[in-house]
């Protein structure tokens, strides 16, 4: 995994180049390097910072140079060995054991054909010097990053937003539509950027840029056309295809551990691994006693703890505490966006000791649940569908008596009256507006309750966009509408964002096993009664997992990979939230308004209502737009 960076037609770009590669040499501390060519009336630049995986020579370098190609690439290709033995059945000699040799000579031999047959993760710039031509790459499903900027007939990229931001000189300016969309979600989705001018390269496709200052873009992959094509096909063996997907992802040159929650996912991904890899390593985190005990939070701990004993895994357990107050901003920075989950927070942290200990490369879960309806929001917006045959005469009291509740006393939050009040926050919508309510932050009136009435049509806008998005789909099965649109905007928006800058922040590559090109096709080919039986989800995955996993961990209550929001906003950081509140950029700005936030404050204080996902993510906004509004440092 790797950090790439590049100019083209751009004033100046070698000296950009060289800046933006600097910028990013956490995500590649074990080398760097550079290629500059004319063209036109002017140069392309193409910079490369390294972290080693494959092939650990220089054979494996970048930028790679080959009979008049360039490449400069981020990412693994897990089918490289059949690609290179196609290769050089064909007559290909290669120097080198790496992927982006394979990915060179894929280029040099197919040209943009060759895409849909890689399987893996990547971004990469590939120039062609008898062109001029520089064409720039993203996977299938957005996995690996890749932001890029267009001023008159130049082009500049980078795999890292806060790169192009700081080296621009301040010259970007913020898109408050981008902003008002993080506000709903608490991410910015992946069809929108923090930065006007600033965008990212959309997944399963292609922007070429030409000599003449113009540009051509083109999609290889969608995942809309593949889930209806999987619906009408017969099911897949999503046992076989998983393990099969984890066996790929082990290919490495260095060592590879997992993430390990001690839930359904990263357990069955770890025992997967062990299998293959006896003896592998696998990290997991806890937190303080009295915030597990506040938060009501499950003991995943000694979950952790049995899978590791039964497969013989070597465990390494870590504890979040109070710190939190130091890497907030921190995370903000290196988070490009703002980005209002805590699970970046332990992501950083387990990629931190994992690194320490001498690993590069970890596996993840992340994919599983949205692919298998494996959260929350899934099982309650089938639940509401039942809900709503329920006389309304037998509702009104129900949510006259849960409006009463508290969410919290003075000792612990009551996590069963949490979701109640959120399950009846939307238990009654449509299909589209109940979806999108069950896992947002705000309903309409409260969106423009808190921001400057100016940007009433963005509100609109955001909202009209997560509903296009929801119905550009001829899939008639409710379950698998939902993952479809997870698939499209939860998964690339949010969990592979911050998966990607909170591990590379810590200089390590996370591999998701389950974000992979057939295991999606299995996935969808599945209906959504083998998703969700019952009152259970991901049932599909739990009965694949069975082969292998004892039964207490294959049903084990749905844990979170999150944090004690509610401990450390009630604790640790409510003194930095009344300054957010009172005296900060966004109130003085006047994007936010004060008293909208003080209302948030007094609610989640009062324990009437769980407001500490609303105020985490207020902190996570501030500290990056402080940042966006007086100069990014690093």
């Amino acid at each position: 995994m790797c950090g790439i960076a590049g100019t083209y037609l751009w004033p100046d770009g070698g000296p950009l180049t060289d800046r933006l590669t600097k910028r990013l040499a956490h995500r590649g501390p074990d080398g760097s390097g550079r290629y500059a060519r004319a063209v036109a009336d002017g140069e392309v630049h193409l910079g490369h910072r390294r972290l080693s995986i494959l092939d650990l020579s220089e054979t494996g370098a970048q930028p790679m140079v080959l009979d008049g190609f360039a490449l400069t690439y981020n990412g693994e290709l897990y089918n490289a060995p059949e690609l290179r033995a196609e290769l050089e059945n064909a007559g290909v000699r290669f120097r080198g054991t790496s992927d982006t040799e394979v990915v060179l000579q894929a280029w040099r031999r197919w040209g943009a054909d060759c895409l849909p047959r890689l399987r893996g993760m990547f971004a990469f710039g590939v120039f062609e010097e008898r062109t001029g031509e520089l064409t720039l790459v993203r996977d299938q499903l957005g996995i690996k990053p890749l932001f890029l900027l267009r001023r008159g007939r130049g082009v500049v990229f980078s795999s890292e937003l806060k790169a192009l931001a700081t080296e621009l000189g301040g010259s970007l300016r913020v898109d408050e539509t981008a902003l008002v969309a993080s506000l709903l979600y608490y991410w910015v989705p992946d069809g929108r950027c923090a930065y006007r001018e600033a965008e990212k390269l959309p997944p399963g496709t292609w922007l070429r840029c030409l000599p003449d200052g113009s540009v051509r873009r083109g999609r290889y992959y969608s995942i809309r056309d593949v889930a209806e094509q999987a619906a009408q096909g017969p099911e897949a063996d999503l046992a076989e295809v998983v393990a099969e997907s984890t066996r790929k992802h082990l290919l490495s040159d260095v060592p590879v551990a997992t993430f390990l929650s001690g839930g359904l996912d990263s357990s069955y991904l770890t025992a997967l691994a062990a299998r293959e890899q006896p003896g592998i390593s696998a990290y997991t985190i806890g937190f303080r006693a009295e915030d597990a005990k506040f938060e009501a939070m499950p003991d995943d701990l000694r979950y952790a703890r049995q899978v590791a004993a039964r497969f013989g895994v070597n465990l390494h357990e870590i504890e979040i505490a109070p710190q939190v107050l130091d890497l907030l901003p921190r995370m903000t920075y290196h988070l490009d966006e703002p980005i209002g989950d805590p699970a970046a927070i332990n992501t950083f942290l387990i990629c931190t000791a994992a690194r320490d200990a001498g690993v590069k490369v970890m596996l993840s879960g992340m994919g599983a649940d949205e692919l298998f309806a494996g959260y929350r929001k899934h099982l309650a917006n089938v639940l509401a569908l039942r809900y709503q045959r329920v006389p309304h005469a037998v509702r009104a009291p129900v949510q006259s008596i849960v409006d009463r509740l508290p969410v919290a006393t003075a000792k612990r939050g009551l996590r069963s009256v949490r979701f109640a009040k959120r399950f009846l926050s939307f238990a009654e919508l449509p299909e589209e507006t109940a979806f999108r309510r069950s896992y947002t932050m705000y309903d309409r009136t409260e969106l423009l309750g808190l921001v400057n009435p100016d940007l009433a049509s963005a509100v609109d806008d955001v909202l009209t966009e997560h509903a296009d998005t929801y119905h550009d789909t001829a899939l008639t099965d409710f379950v698998n509408r939902m993952c479809l649109a997870d698939s499209r905007l939860f998964l690339p928006g949010l969990n592979l964002a911050y998966t990607d800058r909170s591990s590379m922040a810590a200089s390590t590559e996370v591999r998701v096993p389950f974000v992979d090109v057939d295991v999606v096709r299995a996935a969808f080919s599945l209906p959504g009664n083998r998703k969700i039986v019952g009152r259970q989800g991901k049932v599909a995955l739990k009965d694949a997992a069975s082969s292998i996993l004892p039964s207490e961990i294959v049903h084990r209550p749905k844990g979170l990979f999150s944090a004690p929001l509610r401990a450390w906003m009630s604790r640790d950081l409510a003194p930095l939230v009344r300054e957010v509140v009172d005296e900060g950029v966004l109130v003085k700005s006047g994007l936010l308004r004060r008293e909208a936030l003080r209302r948030l404050v007094a609610e989640d204080a009062s324990g009437q209502q769980d407001r500490s996902k609303h105020l985490w993510h207020i902190l996570t906004l501030e500290y990056w737009y402080r940042g966006a509004t007086e100069g990014a440092s690093s």
